[in-house]
Formats: C-alpha cells, structure tokens, sequence
C-alpha cells in the first residue's frame, strides 16, 4: 500500500510529538491525558507556537496501530489530538481503535476541514484567515479563540450564534501578548459572562 492509500485509510499519520502530560488550556484544564500531535497545517497562523508542525513531509509517516499501541499505556484513558490541524486527515480508523480500548477521545481544531473521528469533546478554536466548516459549529463542545488585539473580541462573539447553547465559551490571550492583552480580556468577560478565561496553564507548569 502506498504512503498516499495509507493516509486516506488513516492507517498512517505523520506524526510529530506524543506523550503524556497535563491539560492545559480550556474546559478540561488540569486532567491528564495523552497527546498525540500531527504534522502538517494550512491555516498558519503568525502567533502559532508550534510552527515547526506546519509541514507534513518532515514528520514520519507512522503507522496508526503503533501510535494507539502506545497510548494504550497512558494511565488516564484519555487521548487529546491536536496539531498542526489534525482534520486534515481520517481519524476515523485511530478513533475506532482507541473507542474500542474504552479511551475517552478530545479533538483540538480549527474546524477548517471536515470531521472525522468518534470524539467524546470537540475543541474548536477557529481562525480568521481560515474559517471553520459550518458542520463544525453544532459539533463543538468547547469554544477556544485565541486573542492577540482587541480587535478579536468583535470577531470571537461573531460566530457564537452557529454554536449550540451548552458550548463552553474562551477567551485565551496569546502567549507573547499574555501580559498586554490580559485586562482587556478580564474587563470583556466581566461585561460578557458567557465567556469563561483560559490560560496556558501547562507554561506556568513548565510541562509540554
């Protein structure tokens, strides 16, 4: 079978970092899970911390059975697979596999593709220059917007109407703009209460 035929299947992802850590950010902030991180991304965003993801071809090609070989020896039963943006791919055969070994399974996503997977929580945290599908939106469980200027908080709230009604809502300052943007995202929650704040809590923590 080609590299090609096994990306389609999703019996291989190029497959950049894994390992076991804490939550940082978000709704599930402080559990412990497993991350699996694949490589390649489309949206490019400036703030992106992790651009060394961005392309694909400098990730192994790994077969999906030996990535779900070593998550079934996390502890917590619990998967997060984040990116780059992992959409671009089928998840469909990794999620079959760790459903089946009863993990719990957390998508992290711009939503810019379509899904595919069985996932017991949705992250999506869209981007401007790249929005989410409109499928994504009544999928989401959680709501993350990265704010970098005071112009996002109008766009944040943009798309809050496409999202069902008990999607959990976050504001996260981007990180080399934590300290400048920080009161802005305070006084907007404060006046906007659906929001919730989420911090980058894994740096504090000096953990991956």
């Amino acid at each position: 079978m080609t590299n090609e035929e096994l990306l389609k299947k999703g019996l291989a992802l190029p497959l950049m970092e894994d390992f076991y850590t804490i939550q940082g950010e978000g709704y599930h902030t402080g559990k412990p899970a497993y991350f699996a991180r694949v490589g390649g991304c489309d949206v490019g965003c400036s703030w992106c911390d992790v651009k060394e993801s961005w392309n694909a071809e400098i990730w192994p090609l790994t077969p999906t059975d030996e990535i779900v070989e070593r998550i079934l020896r996390c502890p917590a039963k619990a998967v997060v697979v984040t990116g780059g943006e992992p959409l671009m791919y089928n998840l469909n055969y990794l999620c079959e596999k760790l459903k089946r070994a009863r993990f719990e399974t957390f998508l992290e996503t711009s939503g810019s593709h379509p899904i595919s997977g069985n996932w017991d929580w949705i992250c999506l945290s869209p981007k401007k220059y790249s929005p989410p599908l409109e499928e994504i939106y009544s999928l989401a469980d959680e709501y993350k917007v990265i704010i970098q200027s005071k112009g996002d908080f109008e766009w944040a709230a943009k798309n809050t109407h496409r999202l069902r009604n008990d999607c959990k809502l976050y504001l996260q300052p981007e990180w080399s703009k934590v300290d400048e943007i920080m009161p802005a995202i305070v006084d907007y929650v404060k006046d906007h209460p659906e929001w919730n704040i989420s911090l980058q809590s894994h740096k504090y923590m000096h953990i991956p």
